[in-house]
């Protein structure tokens, strides 16, 4: 059965979705969801495949315009994707609640340990090298400069940052503090680091200094 939803699911991620969020960064987050998960008794492994297979479904409709909240409309079809399956109520119930909570800026809160792992796993493949590729592929893409020597981050008042060099200090720095298990706390300070050790060479080389 997993290995019919992964196909369902991968049958949504066509042309219209961007590098930074298309069917690798779903295969990324549940080699990763699975690596918080592997020394835990507490985890329901197929609510959580589940859940990271589906997570995006709506992220090609979000950029294309069509949906406004992929997160919100993942939720719901994720309830209809699995009810072509002999699912009970409270397996699909536990999926689309871990869809609906996985997004950073929603206001749902993961209930779940499911839930908590998904949003781990999630955020952490946006930190690190791969994070630092998916930052500058996604505002190559939406047209979103990469720095700006008249706007610093200190005087950027957008809740993302208007540069990718903004949004990678105004956001992706803070996910390590938003983590919820032990195992992601641990992967991501060290993601975290790498980032920083990239900001503080760009911004030596913006400066001439190396």
């Amino acid at each position: 059965m997993i290995d019919e939803v992964r196909s369902v699911a991968r049958s949504y991620f066509d042309g219209r979705v961007s590098p930074a969020h298309d069917w690798h960064h779903v295969e990324r987050v549940e080699a990763l969801a699975r690596r918080l998960a592997a020394d835990r008794d507490d985890v329901d492994e197929r609510v959580l495949v589940l859940a990271v297979l589906l997570h995006d479904v709506g992220r090609p409709g979000e950029e294309a315009g069509t949906v406004d909240d992929h997160a919100e409309w993942g939720a719901r079809e994720a309830r209809s994707i699995l009810a072509e399956f002999d699912l009970d109520p409270g397996t699909v119930d536990a999926v689309a609640h871990c869809v609906r909570a996985h997004r950073y800026s929603n206001d749902v809160d993961p209930e779940t340990v499911e839930a908590r792992v998904l949003c781990d796993a999630d955020n952490l493949d946006a930190l690190g090298a791969v994070g630092l590729a998916r930052c500058f592929s996604y505002g190559g893409e939406h047209g979103i400069p990469f720095y700006d020597p008249d706007l610093p981050v200190s005087a950027d008042e957008s809740p993302a940052g208007h540069t990718s060099v903004n949004h990678l200090r105004k956001k992706i720095l803070s996910l390590p503090d938003r983590m919820y298990t032990e195992e992601g706390r641990r992967l991501a300070e060290r993601r975290r680091a790498v980032v920083e050790e990239f900001l503080d060479r760009f911004e030596a080389e913006i400066a001439g200094e190396r």
